[in-house]
């Protein structure tokens, strides 16, 4: 199973569009995560249609006003994803965070996906896998646009980073 996760559109308050091969990504995927920070109902339904299913939180910007609950969790080839957006400020109380919300809501194997740093992350945090695509569309902090895709079978998955 092909799984494309994102973060961070930040469409229209910071960027204007996902790029291209990164909407390609999402649309080839087998199941989409977005970790929050939308900012527009807009975004969420462009989001929606080119996924085939979708598992998403909101964020700390405008996504309050969308309806998406905080934390979300999804089973995919025998791991369970925990998503939050995780809206603390330095990056130690952030993998706390993602982490402990994972443990609390699902047994191993887990893996944890936040957003909010813009910061692409894959580390091991208190036993717990967690993961940041960064920001989809390159929003400020982030320098570049990144993403994430995972093959997932059988309790394991393997991860890749894109960068545009």
């Amino acid at each position: 199973m092909q799984v494309a996760i994102v973060s961070d559109s930040h469409i229209p308050d910071r960027e204007q569009e996902i790029p291209d091969e990164f909407e390609e990504r999402i649309a080839d995927a087998d199941h989409v995560i977005h970790a929050g920070d939308f900012t527009s109902t807009d975004t969420l339904a462009h989001v929606r249609e080119l996924a085939s299913e979708l598992t998403a939180v909101h964020g700390n910007m405008a996504d309050p006003d969308i309806d998406l609950p905080s934390i979300a969790s999804v089973e995919l080839g025998g791991v369970t994803f925990v998503v939050t957006h995780g809206t603390v400020r330095s990056m130690e109380a952030w993998y706390d965070t993602i982490a402990e919300t994972a443990r609390e809501h699902a047994d191993e194997p887990r893996v944890g996906i936040g957003g909010h740093t813009h910061r692409l992350e894959d580390e091991v945090h208190d036993g717990v896998r967690v993961l940041n695509p960064g920001s989809v569309t390159g929003a400020d902090p982030a320098t570049d646009a990144t993403m994430l895709t995972a093959e997932v079978a059988d309790g394991e998955l393997d991860v890749t980073v894109h960068e545009h």
